[in-house]
């Protein structure tokens, strides 16, 4: 096997480790410096092959308790500041992933201008926030980090200086030790409402200014203006499946502060701009538009008589003060001086700004005309409108399936639908869509369930009332199994008037399956299929324009193992297609991508790419959780690049041609078949059909110790039961990664790549093919972060020792497989030897985990055998957030 290059490191990464080393040095002492520092270089020099363990070991029982906790912080930190350094120097960026090369590679292509801005006209790009708990840091950290990423652009620039006058330098200090000096964890859960201000950080700080700046970009790139195609979108405060804290007053909640940091954001640049445009009629002529607008204000003082953009612009700030408290019931941070009527929506104050836009147009040769804050303000209301990001809803289809038959049963209509076929269900569900009476009533009491139910519906309608229809556009129904639990919803919404029969029936917001487990998505083409197969449910799709589908990442890896989920997933979208052509719909897929690879994470970019040619066609949804949100959006820097490398793999995955000839595309199908296969039986074999192996996930793992974090609203089981089939994907990712074995994202992989007869034929499927080189590339960068030593160490763990030993020796196996069949798949000497940035960054990583496990073992030993110091328990909570950090796309 080929030597791995040595490590070349990072000059950010030396530069903010030593000031990282002098904080430790000034606030933790001498002492605990040079312990620091001495487990840190025998544990690089380990992973150089130049020492063994033993000094790991020797150094790590030197340390007090209190002493370890200190330590596990500094090597949280360190791991925190050079992701940082690898962000700022691109390390996750997939290279040419912009829109000017998509624009240079489609013309290549023979793709001209018109037909990429045809695409764009009905297009829509959304990452769309959830609060998935897989983000283990506490914001104040995050702060801070950005606040360091901000002094280094100064750095960067030369400047000794910040704008407010302190020395860059001693500026980076102050922040690191205050990163030193703020508690790590949170003492108290997190609830709903502090999950919708996290969002609403990064709406308002990144969104909010760099998609203006991206679209003005973009539009000089295309030569012309493109619609508002890249939105975000929100599961925050709508997202109840599996959270009873979701309820109707949370979705409130989301839609108001969302409502309230757009304005807010507005009327700051409405402020901005009326300083800014001091024209005077003494000096430039005005339009008839422009001086309606400034004799319509209100605006009499004296010294703004001259100037009509002033006034015009006091007008429309007195409007939107006033849009602002008909919105959302309270006043606006800097109120209105004048008293003025309220917008009637985002169209008319754009209206009014184009006006303005306009004026400046029409005065020397046009030279405003172009951008600047004014253009970058209109693109901003265009995108984001009074809503902000579009929220969706999501509730469990068990759950509609017990509401609507209390409601059928109250209501006299049918006295057991759960006992009904599915036949017979739709045709009961289509009688009553069909009349306007609906079926609950004031008079009657409901369970808290379905009271909970009726109510959430009433307040999307109350909303769509209040903010435009916008505001909530989906319905995401979990665990859809066939139409049914599509017509249970528009029952729902029929309730809250939302879902209204008749000759053209419509629907003001849209059911979308999800569908998660390896057979809902074999069984998602055929339940489309009976869905078009509805006059009502096709007309309503076909007046809509499209049609969203949801499949998941997460369940379908958890029941089938990673190539299996995989492969499935393309399948269902690449057989979805037709069925959509032949009812006439565009069809939407909404990708539940999580951070770590065994639940769809991974370059954004390449997964865009890689998906079957004839499934994107200018729509695409893909979920941004936990620790991704502040990875790809925690600064305006990585979150234009993030932005960007999503539209242009949209533009690039919509337009050019399919890369590989479809007699190929069959070949490399069929053994796909066969491949996913034999991965699906062995890891099913290990997961599911082993006996002993849920206890030996619970004991080997830090499952239960992950349970304690204040990390997250939501259980983390649906049911209260220890099946794998009940524990949701988030903390079973999560529990493998902390030990090191990341085993969803290889698992049975390797026997079946051993196991395939064609080894050429593999070569060339890995080489040409995007679907599986992603596949591949993604399964390389866990193998890479995964150590089967360390993960020994935490099979030590498990009290029945035959079991541990059998079941352990199994996954080491599987393990060595996934590995040996990647490199011969790949034509590689080692792993990550196609991929020398990665390389470098998780071979600069692995010395800084390793006595993280180590300590995390330790402390797992004695936290199990009864040992009640609060600092055992806390040292294992400080253990997890350092080696999540560490890992970056561990949940």
């Amino acid at each position: 096997m080929a030597s791995a290059p040595p490590i070349t490191q990072n000059p950010d990464i030396r530069y903010l480790g030593k000031l990282l080393g002098d904080v430790i040095r000034a606030y933790g002492g001498e002492t605990l410096f040079r312990r620091t520092e001495y487990i840190r270089a025998a544990s690089v020099d380990r992973h150089r092959g130049v020492a063994s363990a033993d000094a790991i070991d020797t150094g790590l029982g030197a340390l007090s308790l209190d002493e370890t906790l200190q330590f596990v912080r500094g090597f949280m930190l360190f791991s925190m500041l050079a992701n940082l350094a690898e962000d700022r120097q691109g390390v996750a960026t997939d290279p040419g992933a912009d829109v000017a090369h998509a624009l240079d590679r489609l013309k290549a292509e023979g793709i001209d201008s018109d037909k990429i801005l045809d695409l764009l006209a009905h297009a829509l790009v959304a990452p769309v926030l959830t609060a998935h708990p897989t983000e283990v840091r506490r914001k104040s950290m995050i702060d801070h980090r950005n606040r360091i990423a901000e002094l280094m652009q100064f750095k960067d620039a030369g400047a000794a200086e910040t704008p407010e006058g302190d020395l860059v330098d001693e500026a980076i200090y102050r922040q690191i030790a205050l990163l030193w000096q703020t508690r790590t964890l949170r003492r108290e859960r997190l609830y709903v409402a502090d999950e919708v201000e996290t969002a609403l950080a990064y709406l308002r700080d990144t969104f909010l200014p760099v998609l203006p700046a991206l679209y003005a970009r973009w539009e000089r790139a295309l030569g012309q203006r493109p619609k508002s195609f890249l939105r975000p979108g929100s599961w925050i405060g709508g997202d109840r499946d599996g959270n009873p804290f979701v309820t109707a007053d949370s979705l409130r909640l989301a839609i108001v502060r969302s409502s309230q940091t757009v304005i807010a954001w507005y009327l700051d640049s409405l402020h901005t701009l009326g300083a800014e445009l001091s024209i005077s009629t003494e000096l430039a002529d005005a339009t008839p538009e422009v001086t309606a607008l400034a004799d319509a204000s209100g605006d009499a003082a004296p010294s703004r008589q001259d100037e009509p953009y002033r006034r015009a612009i006091t007008g429309i700030y007195a409007r939107l003060s006033a849009t602002y408290v008909a919105l959302t019931d309270t006043q606006p941070p800097r109120p209105a001086a004048l008293a003025a009527e309220p917008y009637g929506g985002p169209d008319a104050l754009c209206a009014d700004l184009k006006d303005l836009a306009h004026g400046l147009a029409a005065g020397g040769r046009g030279a405003l005309s172009s951008g600047g804050a004014l253009g970058r303000l209109i693109r901003a209301v265009g995108t984001f409108g009074f809503h902000l990001a579009t929220l969706d809803m999501r509730q469990n289809s068990a759950v509609h399936e017990r509401v609507v038959a209390e409601l059928l049963r109250v209501a006299g209509v049918e006295a057991d639908y759960a006992a009904l076929g599915e036949e017979a269900r739709v045709a009961l569900l289509r009688g009553e869509l069909a009349t306007p009476r609906p079926l609950s009533s004031p008079h009657f009491t409901y369970t808290e369930e379905t009271a909970g139910e009726l109510a959430i519906v009433r307040a999307a309608a109350e909303a769509h009332r209040r903010f435009g229809r916008d505001c909530i556009q989906n319905y995401i129904v979990s665990m859809t199994q066939d139409v049914s639990d599509l017509l249970e919803v528009h029952i729902l919404l029929k309730e809250a008037g939302l879902y209204r029969p008749g000759d053209e029936p419509e629907a003001d917001i849209m059911a979308v399956p999800l569908f998660e487990t390896i057979g809902d998505l074999e069984n998602a083409p055929g339940v489309m299929a009976r869905w078009f197969a509805d006059p009502d449910a096709a007309a309503i799709a076909r007046t809509r324009g499209h049609q969203e589908v949801m499949i998941g990442y997460s369940d379908s890896n958890k029941d089938g193992g990673y190539l299996t989920s995989t492969w499935s997933l393309d399948r269902a979208s690449r057989a979805l297609a037709p069925v959509f052509g032949q009812a006439g719909v565009a069809m939407q897929l909404f990708h539940g991508r999580g951070g770590a690879v065994g639940r769809g994470g991974g370059s954004s970019f390449a997964a865009i790419l890689a998906q079957p040619r004839g499934t994107v066609r200018g729509r695409i949804r893909i979920t941004e959780q936990g620790e991704v949100i502040a990875a790809k959006y925690g600064t305006r820097e990585s979150a234009a690049a993030n932005l960007e490398a999503m539209a242009s793999a949209t533009l690039i995955a919509s337009l050019e041609p399919e890369a590989i000839a479809e007699k190929d595309r069959q070949r490399f199908s069929a053994a796909m078949d066969a491949l996913s296969a034999d991965a699906f039986r062995a890891y099913r074999s290990l997961v599911y059909d082993t006996e002993g192996f849920r206890a030996f996930f619970r004991q080997m793992t830090p499952i239960a110790e992950i349970a304690t974090l204040k990390i997250g609203s939501r259980p983390s089981s649906r049911k209260k039961t220890d099946a794998i089939e009940d524990l949701r994907a988030i903390p079973w990712v999560f529990s493998w990664a902390q030990a090191r074995v990341m085993l969803p994202g290889w698992y049975g992989v390797g026997q079946a790549l051993t196991n395939f007869p064609d080894q050429g034929l593999l070569r060339e499927m890995t080489q040409c093919w995007p679907f599986l080189h992603a596949t591949l590339a993604n399964m390389e960068m866990v193998l890479a972060k995964s150590d089967m030593g360390i993960a020994a160490q935490y099979a030590g763990l498990v009290e029945d020792r035959d079991a541990a030993d059998a079941i352990f020796g199994r996954i080491r196996e599987g393990w060595q497989l996934a590995h040996d069949g990647l490199l011969a798949a790949t034509d590689q000497a080692r792993l990550l030897e196609k991929s020398p940035a990665l390389d470098q960054s998780i071979r600069l990583r692995l010395p800084y985990i390793e006595p993280l496990n180590m300590l995390q073992i330790e402390l797992l030993k004695r936290h199990r055998a009864g040992e009640d110091d609060p600092r055992v328990a806390e040292g294992i909570q400080l253990s997890i957030n350092a080696i999540a950090t560490a890992l970056r796309n561990s949940g």
